[in-house]
């Protein structure tokens, strides 16, 4: 019999079990203070000095104790009390001693005994003479504090530190804190305080479809059993950082009309024995208690990684919380009502009995959104936004190729914050345009002072890599050219902007892309002679590109269509590449790096046969773009336009007829030709 799911969601979700208050021992402490104030302040001094009965007697009789050294003397019903200098003496600055006798258990006959020899202190004067001795001490019976207030004073720290104690640990023993070991950290969330549905999701609808099938399936069962179907037990969340993973789980715990339990990976994983084990039991506990229910954990990798990685006969906690999660996603005793949730983008790191079938049914791809998936989500972040009348989202998502939902919100932001900066009263689409390079490009140094040499060197090499890329087919359209410091060490930059998504890349876009990047430090050799540390990163992104066109897209007709990349990378993650043991002969290995060598030596004879072809016009683009320091594509193909009569040159033919040397087809000749500038 299926369960019915809670009536209402349950209050206060999304936090931790509310604690009692706190008042009761801000009241203890308070009343604590206040009592060692008073204690101290009219009870007794804890450094009075103590006289015996005895002596005090004989110093009263010799005169020692008299009506000069003894003041204030109070007869309590405990002790005798004084101070050894006047009030007056005290104020004028004379420091003063108290005295104290303890005349506790002492008969009433004795102690009539010792308030006559106060009123007559050396016995001159006989009991019968109604006459005031001269050398009598005057006293008083006023109530001395007894003894028991000093202890009470004694004893009101430690009280009021166990009393300290005692409430941390009772606020420790809640969930998820240092005490409660192997209780679990997952937090309820209801409806109404998450905030997010699936409308507030966009660009990924078949992910969307697909849980919206899981909710729909907690809401109805009865719709899928009737046809022999059940209810799946995991769904994983796999794509880039950034798609939108976890969004979707805050809109699966908006929609669900059951509770949603949500915490990370992390939160399972401890440095003590059976803690991370624990906490898995008594999360699926939590949820059995309230099923049909459903369990997200984000960053499933750092709690699923591939068990056996460890040090052989080693004990790994993780793995053991592993296996704890194992059996409770299908194992002996496993409740179907619970649904498992889980996000990653690592999917490659993960073990693979917790892929299998049974656990995670569903992989659902959260990939990059297309043009129209990005178009989208940017009407969902601009809905809060006060937009200007001349702002394209079509045109955005254009020119936004690769950005996933957190860039784009990222990107919407930025043009808002550059709008209020410049005192705007809408978002305008040159704020988004400049929040495109800022994101891509950096944060713009304006205040940054460049040498004019430095500065010339800069529009050479950038509009060499614009010029290359107007002139060569199968390249992304140039959108700007800048020589504006940028970000982290960037002196300039050119950006393109695809005209298309693109899913494949033929061997001819690849070595056009590689010929662009090259088109700097050829530009470089041309005007200067020589080359500088600024293509340091363009040479870089080449060898990269032409060694995976080697090792990894069969490219190379000297090695054939084979696989020989050494290293595993994630297919989610950017330079999330590990290196792997090398099965490759030293010759092999050698080849490769031979083929690599010819793959950019020959782009860079490309770039270096258009910029010589176009000198001319590589002269008046780095001149303009000196004195204006900004070049949009317009102004970039006017000028081109105006001295050639096609804007794109065919490699090899009328570039090759314009060089002043015909370059071989040896690599080591060309590369050593390059560098004479010929």
């Amino acid at each position: 019999m299926t369960q019915q799911p809670p009536a209402k969601p349950p209050e206060k979700p999304g936090t931790a079990p509310e604690k009692g208050s706190n008042n009761g021992l801000w009241y203890i402490l308070v009343i604590g203070v206040i009592s060692v104030v008073v204690l101290s302040t009219f009870g007794g001094n804890g450094s009075d000095e103590e006289i015996s009965l005895s002596e005090f007697r004989e110093q009263l009789g010799s005169g020692e104790l008299n009506q000069s050294n003894v003041h204030d003397l109070i007869f309590g019903p405990t002790r005798l009390s004084w101070q050894s200098k006047s009030k007056a003496d005290i104020e004028k600055g004379a420091e003063s001693e108290r005295h104290y006798v303890s005349i506790l258990g002492i008969g009433s006959e004795a102690r009539l005994e010792l308030q006559h020899l106060l009123d007559n202190p050396t016995g001159e004067r006989d009991e019968d003479d109604d006459e005031a001795a001269t050398d009598a001490i005057a006293w008083t019976g006023g109530q001395e504090p007894s003894q028991w207030s000093g202890l009470v004073a004694m004893l009101i720290f430690p009280v009021l530190i166990i009393t300290l104690i005692f409430f941390m640990l009772r606020r420790l023993g809640g969930a998820g804190s240092a005490m409660s070991f192997g209780r679990s950290r997952g937090r309820l969330y209801a409806q109404d305080d998450v905030g997010v549905t699936f409308d507030d999701v966009a660009g990924i609808e078949e992910a969307v479809e697909e849980l919206r099938e899981v909710v729909e399936f907690l809401r109805t069962p009865q719709k899928y059993q009737s046809l022999g179907g059940r209810i799946p037990r995991g769904v994983l969340l796999v794509g880039p950082p950034g798609t939108g993973k976890t969004m979707l789980a805050k809109a699966v715990a908006g929609e669900a009309d059951v509770p949603f339990f949500g915490l990370s990976g992390s939160d399972f994983v401890e440095m003590y024995v059976g803690v991370g084990a624990a906490r898995v039991r008594d999360m699926f506990q939590q949820a059995l208690q309230r099923s049909p229910a459903i369990i997200f954990i984000d960053e499933l990798d750092a709690l699923g990684k591939i068990r056996g990685s460890g040090a052989p006969g080693g004990h790994d906690e993780r793995e053991q919380t592993l296996n704890a999660l194992l059996v409770e996603m299908d194992g002996f005793g496993t409740d179907h009502s619970v649904i498992v949730m889980a996000a990653t983008n690592r999917p490659e790191t993960l073990d693979p009995a917790l892929l299998r079938p049974g656990r995670f049914d569903r992989h659902v791809l959260v990939d990059r959104p297309d043009i129209k998936g990005r178009e989208q989500i940017l009407k969902v972040h601009t809905q809060k936004v006060k937009v200007g009348n001349g702002v394209d989202l079509q045109r955005l998502a254009r020119l936004t190729p690769g950005f996933v939902g957190a860039d784009l919100a990222n990107l919407v932001n930025e043009a808002a914050l550059l709008s209020a900066r410049r005192g705007d009263k809408s978002v305008t689409m040159e704020a988004f345009e400049d929040g495109i390079e800022r994101v891509m490009a950096g944060l713009e140094k304006t205040s940054r002072i460049i040498v004019e040499d430095v500065k010339r060197r800069v529009a050479t090499h950038e509009c060499g890599h614009a010029l290359v890329a107007a002139s060569l087919p199968n390249t992304d359209p140039v959108h700007k050219i800048s020589i504006i410091p940028r970000g982290m060490g960037a002196l300039g930059y050119m950006l393109q902007v695809p005209e298309n998504e693109r899913e494949l890349m033929t061997q001819a876009e690849l070595e056009s892309r590689i010929a662009v990047l090259l088109g700097g430090i050829a530009s470089e050799q041309i005007v200067y002679s020589e080359t500088s540390t600024g293509a340091q990163n363009d040479l870089q992104r080449a060898t990269d590109m032409a060694r995976r066109m080697v090792t990894e897209f069969g490219m190379s007709p000297r090695l054939g269509r084979m696989f020989y990349s050494e290293s595993a990378s994630s297919p989610f993650l950017d330079g999330g590449a590990q290196i792997r043991e090398s099965i490759h002969s030293e010759e092999t290995i050698r080849e490769i790096d031979l083929e690599v060598k010819r793959i950019v030596d020959e782009a860079y004879r490309c770039a270096y046969e258009v910029l010589t072809a176009r000198r001319t016009i590589l002269d008046l683009l780095s001149a303009e773009l000196f004195e204006k320091e900004t070049m949009s594509a317009d102004q970039m193909h006017e000028i081109i336009n105006q001295h050639c009569e096609s804007p794109r040159i065919v490699p090899g033919t009328a570039a090759a007829m314009a060089s002043p040397e015909e370059p071989t087809n040896d690599s080591d000749s060309q590369n050593e030709s390059a560098a004479e500038g010929s």
